[in-house]
């Protein structure tokens, strides 16, 4: 399984970012390898708009089976994640990535979609 999480530093002891859309890193971990990969995602600080999209459209490249972060996605980059496989859960926007990961195996996370 692949996860995703919208964090603000590329180790198991960085902060989740809350935000979905304008978040600083995604960060990925691979069950299989037992790998984490970080991804920035700069290119949405400057933007007035479409900052969720963007992201959503970026998320959906890395080919998740799930997306980990706080508060969750806006209408629009939802609209984007509902037309794939991927699963997103919300409410680890306070903890490090991996309290995120261990809350979400825990089934502590609530569901977006």
């Amino acid at each position: 399984m692949k996860i995703v999480f919208t964090a603000k530093g590329d180790s198991w002891d960085s902060q989740m970012d809350a935000r979905f859309g304008r978040m600083e890193l995604l960060v990925t971990y691979d069950e299989a390898s037992q790998t984490l990969q970080a991804a920035t995602n700069s290119e949405t600080e400057s933007m007035e708009h479409g900052a969720g999209l963007q992201t959503a459209q970026k998320v959906l490249e890395l080919e998740p089976d799930v997306i980990i972060t706080g508060n969750g996605a806006g209408q629009k980059a939802l609209e984007i994640l509902k037309r794939s496989n991927v699963k997103m859960f919300v409410g680890a926007g306070d903890m490090t990535i991996k309290e995120a990961y261990e809350a979400f195996k825990a089934d502590k996370l609530k569901t977006q979609f």
